[in-house]
């Protein structure tokens, strides 16, 4: 019989968390029994059930806090936890996270799991980060191992005290490398963004610094949904650039947008490992996007990185880019090469495997392997190495 493992996330939408479920989900569907729970009906449903795992639609689970429905959702998590007895649960988003850990303890799961997407209280300021913060902590010590997907969250986890080191490894964010086909440029050039249309996800930041090119230097591309719509198209109005902007609301061909555009940006002021810019470099696709998080982690030198919040910056580096076809094919090769050689999917699925492996086979030990929590951190570079065999190196950090 395999054994069974429980994988929560707040809600069933379009999102970086949702993708790395259904990856997670396909991955270990041949080796565990696999049920994924989450608010909603939506495509991280449809995915779960083509790999072969079963999903379970939790009626209470809210993104938003709620000092009601936060524990009718926790006691829906027990009762599920109770009626499948895992032997992991695997616990992803900052709701999620929190209520089933907690869960996973109340009802003596053997091995709980947390995935941080990007730490809460740096999404959020004032209250809202510091309950955050003091959750975090809390829940802390009820987690068996916590996978971070940048090595900076691991940092900044450890210095706020709501990781272990000896219980926390880092696997970074992987996604495929489609064919690479012909994309012919568009003149105004495309720039595409992805994501929901509210914080930290930073489009007004954009707008402004679409507003500060010339008229017509580029074409913008919104994909997504979000509270923020209606507050984006009446700012992109009074800045004047409605005519140069398109909201394309939330989309489920980001593959095939990403071959009609010729600059992929992303304007955020939090970010840990963002599918979406890997999957632009993924494609070939030039990246201009905010130096946080994980995010200096993921393009290195194939991206222009500019700081957070700065309109006229983030201008200035797309000016550079949208007016520069030999610059944006150079990037966009640079940012190819650099998903293949280092956020390969199939080193990704298999230090996946490898944790499950162990935690399924839970006797009390700790974690952390001889030399401490450095060395139980699996960074893309040492798998690579490890993976090619001895005398056979691979070039460059990541």
């Amino acid at each position: 019989m395999r054994p069974r493992v429980v994988v929560l996330v707040t809600l069933s939408e379009v999102g970086g968390a949702q993708t790395y479920v259904a990856r997670l989900a396909a991955t270990l569907s041949s080796t565990y029994e696999v049920v994924v729970a989450a608010q909603g009906q939506g495509p991280l449903a449809e995915a779960v059930r083509a790999s072969g795992g079963r999903f379970v639609e939790l009626r209470h689970m809210r993104r938003a806090p709620s000092p009601w429905r936060d524990p009718l959702a926790f006691w829906e998590i027990v009762r599920l936890l109770r009626r499948e007895r895992p032997q992991i649960v695997h616990a992803n988003s900052s709701k999620a996270g929190i209520l089933g850990r907690l869960a996973g303890a109340v009802v003596g799961v053997p091995s709980r799991v947390f995935t941080a997407h990007g730490w809460a209280f740096h999404a959020h300021s004032g209250l809202a980060a510091k309950l955050y913060l003091a959750v975090e902590r809390l829940v802390a010590p009820l987690t068996t191992l916590t996978i971070c997907v940048a090595a900076s969250e691991l940092e900044s986890g450890v210095a706020a005290g709501v990781c272990l080191p000896s219980r926390t490894v880092v696997c970074a964010n992987a996604v495929p490398v489609p064919p690479l086909g012909r994309r012919p440029a568009h003149d105004p050039p495309r720039v595409l963004t992805v994501g929901r249309l509210k914080p930290p996800k930073d489009f007004s930041t954009l707008l402004r610094a679409v507003a500060l090119l010339r008229p017509g230097a580029c074409r913008l591309l919104v994909a997504g949904a979000g509270p923020d719509r209606s507050r984006l198209a009446v700012e992109a109005e009074a800045l004047g650039i409605a005519g140069d902007v398109e909201f394309l609301g939330e989309r489920d061909d980001i593959a095939a947008l990403l071959d009609g555009c010729d600059v992929f940006v992303l304007s955020s002021r939090s970010e840990a490992m963002p599918m979406s810019v890997l999957e632009a470099m993924a494609a070939g696709v030039p990246v201009v996007a905010s130096a946080v998080g994980g995010v200096p982690e993921a393009v290195g030198e194939a991206g222009l990185l500019v700081p957070a919040a700065e309109p006229a910056a983030l201008a200035a580096a797309l000016a550079r880019v949208a007016g520069d076809a030999a610059l944006r094919d150079r990037l966009g090769r640079a940012g190819r090469a650099r998903v293949q050689h280092h956020f390969p999917l199939d080193v990704w699925r298999r230090t996946h495997l490898e944790l499950y492996a162990r935690e399924a086979g839970r006797s009390g030990r700790s974690l952390a392997p001889p030399g401490g929590a450095e060395a139980c951190i699996p960074q893309p570079e040492s798998l690579l190495a490890a993976d090619r065999g001895p005398g056979r190196r691979s070039g460059g950090g990541s």
